[in-house]
């Protein structure tokens, strides 16, 4: 017997905005919900748009779910559903966990696209909820990552270690940036690390891109790097396949 799940849609949550018709953010077609804030600066971000919690516009649980359901039959048919990323979407934990419990209360698969970069308890509460974990996992090294985000590696290493111990299905993805995250030694050491996890299905390498360049101001510091070559995207794919 299936227990109901109780969720709140009067919560309100700061968001940035909604695209339909997602297909690389999760399984299937996917609405993709951006939420409006995030904690961390990464260097090479392309949404430094959705950096500020007061510039998104205020939306309950009710309206995003009414939103998402008019898709119902393409995710029936693709099997996708809804993808909720950022910013940083734990950085709305109460809005977060609601809109994760109406779309389990209303069999709509959720994918939540994360740097990992939430406390424990904020983890621990929202993850049940969750029915694919995309891990933005930056870099293995702690001075990288440190380099990549002024922050330290600990949270996302406990976002790891919780999603495994729930049985969380985990995506990784790695942003491939040339002479910032292309040590083919360190990321050798990251793919022996992430064995190490029965949960993870599969790493996907994504190229650093500059869509998002003229976002940024002038504090932007990789306006003289480029893609990486095909044969070094190639390499590296290589190393976490073996």
């Amino acid at each position: 017997m299936t227990t109901a799940i109780d969720y709140d849609p009067s919560i309100i949550g700061g968001i940035h905005s909604i695209y339909t018709g997602g297909m690389v953010d999760g399984p299937g077609i996917r609405t993709v919900l951006f939420l409006a804030g995030c904690s961390l600066r990464c260097l090479y971000c392309h949404n430094p748009d959705t950096w500020f919690r007061m510039r998104g516009n205020k939306k309950a649980v009710a309206e995003i779910l009414d939103e998402v359901q008019k898709y119902s039959s393409y995710y029936k048919f693709s099997g996708g559903g809804i993808t909720v990323s950022g910013g940083e979407p734990t950085d709305q934990p109460t809005f977060l966990k609601e809109l994760l419990k109406a779309c389990r209360a209303n069999n709509i698969h959720s994918v939540l696209d994360t740097s990992g970069f939430s406390s424990p308890d904020i983890a621990e509460d929202i993850l049940p909820y969750v029915d694919l974990l995309l891990l933005d996992f930056k870099a293995y090294d702690p001075d990288l990552y440190k380099k990549i985000t002024s922050s330290t590696i600990e949270r996302p290493l406990q976002t790891l270690r919780m999603a495994r111990n729930l049985n969380v299905l985990t995506w990784i993805r790695y942003v491939l940036v040339p002479n910032l995250t292309d040590d083919l030694a360190q990321i050798r050491e990251m793919s022996a690390f992430l064995k190490k996890y029965n949960n993870i299905e599969k790493v996907s390498v994504l190229p650093f891109h500059k869509h998002g360049e003229h976002k940024w101001d002038d504090t932007y510091t990789l306006k003289d790097t480029e893609p990486p070559s095909t044969e070094l995207l190639l390499e590296v794919i290589d190393i976490f396949n073996n």
